[in-house]
């Protein structure tokens, strides 16, 4: 027989080797770091010139960072804030090599999600946030899902779960039962409102003070910040009934919304959501606060299969809350839910793989012209940056062959690069900022 005792033992056991997992995988101090990138990478991958154009560049300007050169190489090494200067300060026949933004909209919000684990949503959502970086677009990414996944890669390990998407919804229970109560004290015919009262177990929680800064971590990468989740964050499903109980008008599924809406509009360019793998209170908060719904699946049946009930199961709650919350205070996403875009990703792709072929083809047959044209390959190195929490970004190409690094590579800048497309087309059906 095995009782708390027992699994609390495992557990400790499971912490000692997770412990050694992080100083293979991180910096001596368990700290992740961000490499510095070789010329090579910054001009033909990053910059899109020629490497003699991008040093004729340096040679002009000699205030340009210069970055630095490794004592066995030739090679200049660029750090992420060094390559954002240069991107700021060099042109190329009078083009700026600053990315496209639309003009007067806030940040983009794009949510990847499925109900199929395995699907590669934190693969995703990792890789997009990286490239984006790297196009020089300052990235926010909110982690819903408790596995925490994205939030280890981005070398977040010791997360108290008031910091996390819980302690947002907490923080909004509260202060929207607060602005509830301050309301209008009565109606027409002159009966009193109903006044919700929270226990003091919530109030003592000091959550309802904190700003919207306290739950932004920074990361490694410089231009990206995370609000980072945590195994003790599945709570939030618990606690979210309970919170509906004791205030039935709050609008729990806005909380992560309002959250965003209090930041200012220029303080990101793109919010990347990455989901749990369930319908949930956290997943609800993460499609309401969406503009683009990115729904990536494996090449197999049973994937295809639940990504349709996905869809099916995520309607039949979307029209519940529209029809359930009408008096939801208009802010910057509204009732009923509408995505600027919706779109479908294939993952793990063989396409030696006749089945992968097939399933593709099923796909792209069913959703037309909402499946991404460029699906994400299995390649080596793409496992290989699982295994060690890394995007394929974050990899030294001198670790393995520069062919095999290559493709991995080449297989997420197009599936990225067609995510901006999308998102570009969507940005400027945004409402302007006020």
């Amino acid at each position: 027989m095995y009782t708390h005792q027992d699994l609390s033992r495992l557990q400790s056991q499971s912490l000692k080797m997770q412990g050694w997992i992080r100083r293979q995988t991180f910096s001596p101090d368990n700290e992740k770091t961000l490499r510095r990138f070789s010329s090579w990478e910054v001009a033909e991958l990053i910059f899109r010139m020629n490497q003699s154009t991008f040093r004729g560049k340096l040679a002009a300007d000699p205030n340009l960072p210069l970055g630095e050169v490794e004592e066995d190489g030739r090679q200049r090494w660029f750090s992420l804030d060094e390559i954002n200067e240069l991107r700021r300060r060099i042109k190329v026949n009078k083009r700026s090599l600053m990315p496209p933004r639309p003009a007067n909209r806030r940040a983009f919000r794009a949510a990847i999600a499925n109900f199929k684990g395995g699907a590669g949503k934190s693969t995703v959502a990792l890789h997009f946030a990286h490239a984006a970086a790297l196009d020089g677009y300052r990235v926010l990414v909110v982690d819903f899902d408790p596995q925490a996944t994205l939030s280890h890669s981005m070398g977040l390990n010791d997360v108290g779960e008031d910091h996390t998407v819980w302690g947002i919804m907490a923080r909004d229970l509260e202060r929207e039962t607060d602005r509830m109560n301050t309301a209008a004290a009565g109606a027409e015919s002159g009966t009193a409102l109903p006044r919700r009262k929270l226990p003091a177990s919530i109030r003592d929680m000091g959550l309802g003070s904190l700003r919207p800064g306290d739950f932004i971590k920074p990361t490694a990468w410089p231009t990206i910040d995370i609000v980072p989740s945590c195994a003790n964050a599945a709570f939030v499903e618990f606690a979210s009934a309970q919170y509906r109980h004791l205030n039935p008008e709050w609008t729990f599924f806005g909380a992560v919304s309002r959250f965003l809406d209090s930041l200012t509009d220029d303080a990101y360019d793109l919010i990347l959501f990455d989901c749990p793998p369930a319908i949930g209170y956290q997943s609800m908060n993460a499609v309401f606060a969406a503009d683009m719904l990115y729904i990536p699946s494996g090449p197999g049946y049973w994937e295809y299969d639940s990504t349709t009930s996905f869809i099916g199961q995520l309607a039949e709650a979307l029209e519940d809350l529209s029809h359930g919350f009408e008096n939801f205070p208009t802010g910057k996403i509204a009732l009923p839910k509408a995505f600027a875009d919706i779109r479908f990703l294939m993952t793990r792709f063989e396409p030696s793989n006749d089945l992968h072929q097939a399933m593709l083809g099923a796909f792209r047959q069913v959703f037309d012209g909402r499946m991404a044209q460029h699906p994400i390959e299995l390649t080596r190195a793409v496992e290989q940056s699982g295994r060690f929490l890394s995007s394929i970004y974050e990899i030294d190409y001198r670790e393995m062959t520069r062919g095999t690094w290559r493709r991995a590579r080449a297989t997420f800048d197009q599936a990225y690069e067609e995510f901006r497309s999308h998102v570009l087309a969507a940005w400027t059906t945004l409402e302007d900022k006020a």
